[in-house]
């Protein structure tokens, strides 16, 4: 019962990944570009420029969930590494330092994106690391390292 449930929950971690990504991909690039051509007064372009930095990890993530090869598995687990670090490093900047940063996807932790920043890349990782998963992009589980199947 308790393995149905986390099958259950993971299962729909992937369909939030496979949902979320793209329209953050989509906002954060939005978000950035009317940050850097439009809006008055910007004060630094560190923001908008992580912000874009941001759009594009979301849509490598969004690639990499999309097309099941073992090579996306490993860009996916990639970028999701980098997006945590981004959202960490940013975030603790933006508190030590709100004027550096300026206003960024990443700002806060991701409060103006209600923290999905910051959760999405954990959940993303637990969701790959979920063997079901790995097995879907083609990892052969009954081997002692990640080995591509034969099939």
């Amino acid at each position: 019962m308790q393995r149905e449930r986390s099958a259950s929950i993971l299962s729909a971690i992937g369909y939030v990944l496979g949902i979320s990504y793209p329209l953050l991909a989509f906002s954060a690039a939005g978000r950035s570009l009317y940050q850097l051509f439009l809006k008055a007064g910007l004060t630094t372009e560190i923001g908008p420029l992580t912000s874009l930095f941001a759009a594009f990890c979301y849509l490598a993530a969004t690639i990499g969930f999309t097309y099941r090869r073992p090579w996306t598995w490993w860009l996916s687990l990639a970028v999701l590494a980098i997006e945590s670090c981004g959202t960490l490093i940013t975030g603790v900047l933006s508190i030590a330092d709100p004027d550096l940063i300026g206003s960024s996807v990443w700002r806060l932790f991701g409060i103006d994106f209600a923290f999905f920043p910051l959760v999405q890349p954990i959940a993303g990782i637990v969701w790959l690391a979920w063997p079901p998963t790995r097995k879907l992009f083609g990892f052969n589980e009954s081997a002692k390292s990640p080995q591509w199947s034969t099939t």
